[in-house]
């Protein structure tokens, strides 16, 4: 009886020993295993497919960061007509640059003009937040693509950029980077790449603008709410800074004191694209008078950035090259929308207006009636690429802005509402 006892006692501590060495090995084999990206489950909804992990190749390219998106997670606007995602593809330094610059800029794009943050990012050296839309499968699958290839080609967009993305809640379930695409794709013809992935976009289920609106508003938001620094620039991603604005704009911006609300006016002009970028005010100012550079929207709609009154702003050429006060807006009206500088503590961009007008101009009257001092800089400017002209204006953006039209009603009277302000007698005003 002793002896089979013993027995059995020496069974259960060989047992023993044997489990706790086979964990100790595994545990040691899993610490120093290649890193893999996790697959989710097929049988989860939504499916997920990520990046394969091949443990060959366990040095992964700095340009194809695992892609931070789960369909079935982000967060809802507020009526849930889209969903939202913070930080899809971060920029290796962005974290740092909010850090050292005072002044993030924040844009949005379609992936249709995805090819100008090129220029953007060349020209501004702080860290910039693009917000995106997405609209089916194929165009998330396209635009994940062209994110990746951008990273790939182009340092400053590696570095400088952090992506965001909104999709629509009906269309979106799964989605997959073709990485052996990737890496065919030419870096020496970005706008070429970016067409070919747009083509074929423009047919059936994804020809979607006209009756799906571009959430302009959304992106906004977005964008600026993954800004990290003190003050956002608020652009459209076709909106090419001045060379050099951001370390510009910490200097003035460490030696300027608001006393009250500000927001700082950059003077946007459109340019014929058969010159090159000026890169001085001087040369700005040239260009503006024989004809190939004019104020932006001048011909489509001159509401649009009249009140920066640029005939004041060229009245001085040469007035040196630190960031400075030109003038005060003193003629705000009702449809402004210059792109300003100012803290995130400005109102947000109401998302009730989606797809073409309203957008803008909307958020800049509630910063007046807010209480806001609208401040113009020189000698730093933005441009535009292209004389525009309205014709070249689809219908269906007249549509929307009929629509948006009829949303700024109940806007207009919930700002009273809200500041007990009504400074342009908006009440009493059809728009």
């Amino acid at each position: 009886m002793i002896q089979g006892t013993c027995r059995l006692w020496n069974i259960s501590i060989s047992a023993l020993v044997f489990l706790t060495v086979y964990n100790i090995m595994l545990t040691v084999r899993l610490m120093y295993a290649p890193g893999c990206a996790r697959k989710q489950s097929t049988i989860q909804k939504p499916q997920i497919v990520y990046q394969k992990c091949d443990n060959a190749d366990e040095k992964q390219s700095e340009a194809t960061t695992p892609i931070n998106l789960d369909l079935g997670l982000g967060r809802w606007d507020n009526r849930h007509r889209y969903k939202l995602f913070d930080s899809v593809v971060v920029g290796q330094k962005y974290v740092l640059l909010n850090e050292l610059y005072k002044t993030c800029l924040a844009t949005q794009s379609s992936i249709e003009k995805m090819a100008s943050l090129i220029e953007v990012s060349s020209h501004w050296n702080g860290p910039i937040s693009l917000a995106t839309f997405a609209a089916s499968e194929e165009e998330l699958n396209n635009l994940l693509l062209y994110i990746l290839y951008l990273r790939r080609c182009d340092k400053r967009i590696r570095d400088n950029v952090s992506f965001h993305l909104a999709v629509t809640k009906e269309r979106l379930k799964r989605y997959e980077v073709d990485s052996a695409k990737l890496e065919q794709l030419d870096c020496d013809n970005p706008v070429g790449t970016l067409q070919q992935l747009v083509r074929g976009l423009q047919k059936g289920a994804n020809k979607w603008r006209a009756k799906l609106p571009y959430p302009q508003n959304h992106l906004r938001n977005l964008a600026r709410k993954n800004c990290q620094s003190k003050y956002i620039f608020l652009t459209d991603v076709d909106i090419i800074p001045s060379k050099g604005m951001a370390e510009s704009l910490d200097l003035f911006l460490g030696k300027t004191e608001c006393k009250g609300r500000c927001a700082y006016v950059i003077p946007t002009y459109e340019l014929d694209e058969r010159v090159l970028f000026p890169p001085n005010k001087t040369e700005l100012i040239r260009l503006a008078n024989k004809g190939l550079a004019r104020p932006f929207h001048h011909k489509v709609f001159i509401y649009n950035q009249f009140a920066t009154n640029f005939s004041r702003w060229q009245s001085i050429a040469n007035d040196g090259s630190d960031v400075h006060i030109s003038h005060p807006v003193t003629n705000f009206e009702f449809l402004y929308e210059p792109f300003y500088i100012a803290p995130d503590t400005v109102p947000q961009h109401d998302e009730r207006f989606v797809g073409y007008g309203y957008t803008r101009n909307s958020q800049v009257y509630e910063m007046f009636v807010a209480g806001y001092e609208f401040q113009v800089l020189s000698p730093i400017f933005t441009c535009h690429w292209g004389l525009q002209v309205k014709r070249t204006r689809p219908p269906w953006r007249e549509h929307q802005n009929n629509l948006n039209r009829k949303q700024f009603d109940g806007f207009k009277k919930e700002i009273f509402a809200r500041y007990n302000k009504d400074p342009l007698n908006m009440i009493s005003r059809k728009t």
